[in-house]
């Protein structure tokens, strides 16, 4: 079971006894303090029902209703005749509460450390050898909120950061590790470093991935985490298209 933390902040709108419907319909929520990055959001929990919230204008736009359901193929083409369209989905995935206390006590290997400032030419380096597609993917920063990283002799061969997430206690991490170290275990023992970290500063680990990702999906189970579900939002090139509708 995932902490309070996650559940009050990513499960708030879902009920607690709702369980999928058995024509994959989505509860619509109208919510009027979403920002204006996440005015439409769609959340697919593994355990309960799905939910679709918008705000009042968004809604009026596609036609829906607070309270009511909508299934995919009808929000899609809703969208699509709004001129709006989902990002992609990420998973959303969560250390289990119960193994807070144990990765609290797990001693961290000696070549992974936090860094610093101090660890700017490292860490330069180490994007010099990052394609660029994956620094855009892992979106990995020195001067994020918590920045770790796992040495292999004197290079930086995996670096992880993390940056609270939307004003919340919980704390959003990417991890890159550089091809030529990668298949040796190195990230995961980075992820469970940090997360740790995290943890005993007061927040809470939370990994994305998108749905396609399976490196990155087998990293978080090997990680210790738990899929909470799926998450995705308006496009950021469209999310200012209901306006211009209504």
């Amino acid at each position: 079971m995932h902490s309070r933390t996650v559940t009050e902040h990513w499960l708030r709108q879902v009920p607690a006894d709702a369980m999928p419907s058995a024509s994959g319909a989505l509860r619509v929520v109208v919510d009027d303090e979403l920002s204006h990055e996440r005015r439409l959001s769609l959340l697919e929990p593994v355990d309960g029902a799905g939910v679709v919230a918008l705000t009042s204008a968004v809604a009026e736009a596609l036609g829906l209703v607070g309270g009511g359901e909508v299934d995919r193929p009808s929000l899609e083409a809703a969208l699509a005749d709004a001129g709006m369209r989902l990002h992609g989905a990420d998973h959303l995935f969560f250390l289990p509460a119960e193994a807070h206390g144990p990765l609290l006590q797990e001693p961290v290997p000696a070549h992974i450390r936090r860094l610093t400032e101090a660890d700017a030419a490292a860490f330069a380096a180490f994007e010099a050898e990052a394609s660029e597609g994956d620094l855009d993917d892992a979106y990995v920063e020195l001067d994020h909120w918590l920045v770790f990283g796992a040495f292999v002799v004197d290079e930086l061969a995996c670096a992880a950061s993390m940056y609270p997430w939307a004003g919340s206690t919980l704390a959003d991490l990417g991890v890159l590790t550089l091809p030529r170290f990668r298949g040796k275990g190195i990230a995961r023992q980075v992820v469970r470093a940090m997360s740790a970290g995290a943890l005993s500063r007061g927040h809470e680990p939370q990994y994305r991935c998108q749905l396609d990702n399976l490196a990155s999906v087998a990293l978080a189970r090997s990680a210790g985490l738990t899929r909470l579900g799926s998450w995705d939002v308006v496009a950021e090139e469209d999310a200012g298209a209901a306006e211009d509708v209504e």
